[in-house]
């Protein structure tokens, strides 16, 4: 298996960790009957940023995840699909970090970094 497709795992496991991060900092416990209607209960501004960037994470994944499998099937070179796997995933982390840490315009960035990987992907397949 290759670095990208690692990558890839990582990606998919991302947003469950999130989730994990907002889930804990709802106040009371959560209604399995009703799982969406914990949004008013949260607490924090952590648990918010949390779920925010849980949504975003899967929003961004899809891209990711298509532009790693394309780029092999197109039999780009090996390194620059893990090297632009390897950035997507340093700046999806960084971009949660800073969610959760409640810093815009650097989540903003690192946001920025990983949409330009995922373009890089299409492009070395091109």
């Amino acid at each position: 298996m290759t670095i990208a497709y690692w990558c890839v795992l990582i990606a998919i496991v991302m947003p469950y960790a999130l989730f994990g991060i907002f889930n804990s900092q709802i106040g009371k416990a959560r209604d399995n009957n009703n799982p969406r209607d914990w949004k008013s209960d949260l607490l924090s501004p952590l648990g918010k940023y949390a779920h925010s960037a849980h949504l975003n994470t899967f929003e961004s994944n899809t891209g990711f995840i298509a532009a790693v499998i394309i780029a092999h099937l197109a039999h780009a070179a090996q390194n620059h699909i893990n090297m632009l796997a390897v950035a997507y995933i340093a700046a999806r982390v960084l971009y949660a970090y800073f969610y959760l840490t409640g810093k815009g315009g650097l989540r903003s960035a690192f946001w920025g970094i990983g949409f330009v990987c995922i373009l890089g992907l299409f492009a070395i397949s091109a």
